[in-house]
């Protein structure tokens, strides 16, 4: 039976430089065509933490190197050029792919604005990591050169963080509706999303910070009714004490068991937090919904119930 899916891609499964990313994007071409070769509606969504923040340090550079022509570039401005590059990147490699197997190859990227509360708490505690990882000392130099604020990134190094707003509304989801009800292949919410906060006379303003890609893909799919939230990141399941004494990989979680382990701190933060928050989230929006986290090339396989976690009402 065909089933609506959004998938959220992580920013690090698609390289962390430009040669990574042209190779990175065929191989999750490859596994998205698997789910519309069997029949599925699928929605992109995807994450640009590595992307932005390589942007991001690109433009200060410039800003520093003549800063009477070029000013310092807006961190939503930033969010806004990774979406296209690697919407670019992607809709063409899956296009290709999907022309290949003999698929419809309708692919489109939607610029995407993501509204989110200037007064969410999340702008006063930066938690989103963005950019390369780095050693502790050379976190500490950015803190003392740039006032960047850092974090250790679940024993994968040192990262700049930024804040982190909740998404309130998608600015273009009527496009994107269209585009899906047209048979079109989506890739929306890059990033997150550009997010904006909404001032007077309609007027949208870019925020300075980078939505976090899964709970912007779970408002995506709760938006669009979608039957399936596939979150696809470095592991095939989730772990509960990960990585220490007890590790314990997860099949099947209700909302509140998800929620419950999320409240004692047994996932990272600005890690694999988010996934399970969103994913449950979203499995508890409607009935029959399913939120699967897993990896990128075993999404069929969690579908069917043979890995992954799976997190359902």
């Amino acid at each position: 039976m065909s089933q609506r899916i959004v998938v959220a891609l992580g920013g690090n499964a698609l390289g962390h430089n430009l040669d990574e990313q042209y190779q990175a994007v065929r191989q999750t071409a490859a596994a998205i065509a698997g789910l519309i070769a069997a029949g599925h509606q699928v929605v992109i969504a995807h994450g640009n933490g590595p992307q932005v923040g390589m942007i991001q340090q690109a433009m200060a550079e410039l800003t520093r190197l003549d800063p009477v022509r070029y000013i310092p570039c807006p961190l939503s401005v930033c969010v806004a050029m990774s979406q296209g590059y690697i919407g670019y990147d992607l809709q063409n490699a899956l296009r290709e792919t999907l022309l290949n197997q003999g698929l419809p190859a309708a692919v489109s990227t939607v610029l995407t604005q993501v509204e989110v509360d200037p007064q969410d708490p999340a702008f006063c505690h930066p938690t989103k990591p963005i950019g390369a990882f780095m050693t502790e000392e050379e976190a500490k130099a950015m803190v003392e050169q740039r006032s960047y604020t850092v974090m250790e990134d679940a024993g994968r190094g040192w990262r700049r963080v930024v804040a982190s707003p909740k998404p309130k509304a998608i600015v273009e989801l009527d496009t994107i509706a269209t585009l899906v009800e047209a048979g079109q292949v989506v890739i929306a919410c890059g990033g997150g999303g550009i997010p904006v906060v909404r001032e007077e006379k309609h007027h949208l303003k870019g925020a300075p910070a980078v939505i976090d890609k899964d709970f912007a893909a779970g408002l995506l799919a709760e938006s669009l009714g979608a039957d399936w939230l596939i979150i696809l990141t470095a592991v095939e399941k989730v772990a509960i004490r990960y990585r220490q004494p007890g590790e314990t990989w997860l099949d099947r979680l209700t909302p509140a068991e998800a929620e419950a382990y999320a409240a004692a701190g047994e996932f990272a933060p600005g890690s694999m937090l988010p996934k399970v928050q969103a994913a449950a989230r979203f499995a508890r929006s409607a009935p029959g919904r399913v939120a699967l986290i897993t990896q990128l090339n075993r999404a069929l396989d969690g579908m069917a119930g043979l890995t992954g976690t799976r997190i359902q009402a």
